[in-house]
């Protein structure tokens, strides 16, 4: 304020006079006010200091963005590193939100810029998933369940997948205890099955040609020595065709051996690897154009040990799936583990039914010709 000569008393300055001297003179809400904002936030992202801020931040965003982008070339030499990888790689997309929450707090507009790779790699992997890719119709729906070997509740369990309407029903880790209460519960609503080992086929429709397929769970010098009947016991593959109106389906089920993570080891592959060739060569020696496969392959698609498979074979639920459709653990699922792979058929849609007594879930797809 002013004070005149004559009087001494003050006088309020006229509008627009000392506008720079620090008053508060309330929010700017028209478009001059927004236009002042956008040029005070360009002159604030020009200034050296948010690009100096937060470099490790940014460093950490781009390794991100590039492991996802290049997963595929992490080598598996040490502890089968690139295929542990692959198996858990949709849940590396959770470190975005928290170098974010970083980036915002040291307001870092480097590490902001630096996230848009990894942002960008996973919604390139990953972003189809998110969207409901699901038809209606088709011609038959199949569904596979790893029931547990220490299942308490086989009838229950074998109750609920005959409640779940599935015309195919493939079921793996049959126990020789476990295997007559599913027998007698699922022959009602299923008059043909099979089961050849630990892995079982339940049909509506007749089933023809079936045989056990050797996944090489025996190797070595000592693998041709053992008897038939003996190894019958314990396998873990079959190959049934199934008659339907359209003509004949081919069928695989399929329990690959087991994955382990251990601190000497790393992740311990080797026998479910060798599996997953001798089946992908099963399935390239297969004449009939259309083939389903339904397992528990203990590891996920994306997963380069797999690539003899999914180049023949592709995922339902990556057709036809509302989700990741993850499948193990049935408490707190984190994979998808447990598949339905096709070829000559086309998914209309691919879901996970409700948990049963197992620690798998069980999935299903709904199939047209």
């Amino acid at each position: 304020m002013t004070r005149t000569p004559a009087t001494g008393t003050a006088r309020t300055p006229p509008s627009g006079v000392g506008e720079a001297d620090g008053v508060d003179r309330g929010p700017d809400t028209g478009p001059g006010g927004r236009r002042a904002g956008v040029r005070r936030a360009i002159r604030t992202a020009s200034r050296p200091e948010p690009w100096k801020r937060g470099p490790v931040l940014a460093v950490l965003a781009l390794l991100l963005g590039l492991l996802m982008l290049l997963h595929a070339q992490v080598p598996n030499r040490i502890g089968n590193l690139g295929s542990l990888v692959a198996t858990f790689l949709p849940w590396f997309g959770l470190f975005v939100p928290v170098l974010l929450a970083g980036a915002l707090w040291r307001r870092s507009a480097a590490a902001m810029v630096a996230l848009l790779l990894p942002v960008t790699v996973w919604l390139s992997l990953f972003g189809g998933l998110l969207t409901d890719k699901s038809h209606a119709g088709g011609d038959l729906t199949v569904a596979g369940h790893n029931v547990g070997a220490e299942n308490p509740d086989p009838v229950g369990t074998a109750r609920d997948l005959a409640a779940s309407g599935a015309d195919v029903l493939a079921l793996e880790e049959i126990t020789a205890q476990a295997k007559p209460l599913y027998e007698k519960e699922l022959e009602a609503a299923y008059p043909y099955h099979t089961v050849q080992g630990t892995v079982g086929l339940w049909s509506k429709l007749p089933l023809s040609h079936t045989r056990p397929v050797d996944i090489e769970l025996d190797y070595g010098p000592l693998a041709d020595t053992k008897p038939a009947d003996v190894k019958l016991t314990y396998n873990r593959a079959l190959r049934t065709t199934v008659a339907t109106d359209q003509g004949p389906l081919a069928v695989y089920v399929a329990h690959l051996g087991s994955a382990r993570v251990n601190p000497k080891g790393g992740f311990a592959t080797d026998h479910r690897d060798r599996g997953a060739r001798a089946l992908a060569e099963a399935v390239a020696d297969e004449r009939n154009e259309r083939v389903v496969l339904l397992g528990d392959l203990n590891g996920t698609v994306d997963d380069r040990a797999f690539a003899g498979l999914t180049s023949q074979l592709r995922s339902a639920q990556e057709a036809a799936g509302d989700g990741f459709g993850f499948s193990w653990p049935a408490k707190f699922p984190v994979v998808r583990i447990d598949q339905i792979l096709v070829r000559g058929v086309e998914p209309e849609r691919s879901w996970v039914l409700p948990a049963t007594g197992s620690d798998h879930l069980p999935v299903a797809a709904r199939i047209s010709w």
